[in-house]
């Protein structure tokens, strides 16, 4: 059963760089919406709001409900792109994609890996994840909230493939079988010198003030 969220949003006739910042300065992060049979919407949201609703679900593969105001019926949407301010919690520009029912959507859904390998518990072997989420066709009703697998039998050497998680009727992961999601990896034997060193180092003698004067001389996007 696909996630669902809701958020009110207000429309706009403007556009521009300079609409955009005057929208950001007001509290409001400007925003489009497209797709399905109807023309493109520019909208713009409550940056509070939104931020606090992003950070709550699972942004790619949620539904969220746009209340336009002044519309009618809610929007249903998924979000198809967020750009945010590179090292600021601000979002810059967002855009949504209108879904119909029974009407088949291509989106990532996130994938959560539960347990501690054994190779990992018991053999200081290292998981290691390559793929986070899978992407996937299916109706709009049957998203998945997310593809869990337990990976607690894996052993040094073992990985998870795709073909290893259950994937409900009427979806289908844009994947070969075979791709894999992760692995238990040995401990390199860099990370072994490391360690040795680390060791070494705890048990030697500490640093002088000598040694230390030695080795001292030595865009906005438019909306």
């Amino acid at each position: 059963m696909s996630s669902q969220a809701t958020l009110r949003v207000e429309r706009r006739s403007q556009a521009g760089k300079g609409v955009a910042r005057k929208l950001r300065a007001a509290g409001k992060v400007p925003a489009i919406v497209y797709g399905g049979d109807d023309e493109a919407m520019a909208i713009s949201l409550d940056a509070h709001d939104t931020m606090h609703l992003f950070q709550s679900i699972s942004v790619d593969n949620t539904i969220i409900h746009l209340e336009v105001e002044g519309h009618g019926a809610p929007l249903p949407t998924l979000v198809r792109d967020v750009q945010a301010h590179p090292y600021k919690p601000e979002l810059l520009h967002v855009d949504f994609f209108r879904i119909q029912k029974g009407v088949e959507v291509e989106l990532d859904v996130p994938v959560v890996l539960e347990g501690t390998p054994t190779g990992v518990k018991d053999k200081g072997g290292v998981l290691e994840q390559t793929l986070y989420s899978l992407p996937v066709r299916c109706i709009p009703s049957a998203i998945p909230e997310s593809f869990i697998a337990s990976v607690e039998a894996l052993d040094i050497g073992d990985s998870l493939q795709v073909g290893g998680f259950e994937v409900p009727e009427g979806v289908t992961v844009l994947l070969e079988p075979d791709q894999t999601i992760c692995s238990v990896q040995a401990p390199s034997v860099a990370q072994v010198a490391d360690d040795e060193d680390e060791s070494g180092e705890a048990e030697g003698p500490g640093v002088t003030g000598a040694d230390m004067d030695a080795s001292e001389t030595g865009g906005e996007p438019t909306a």
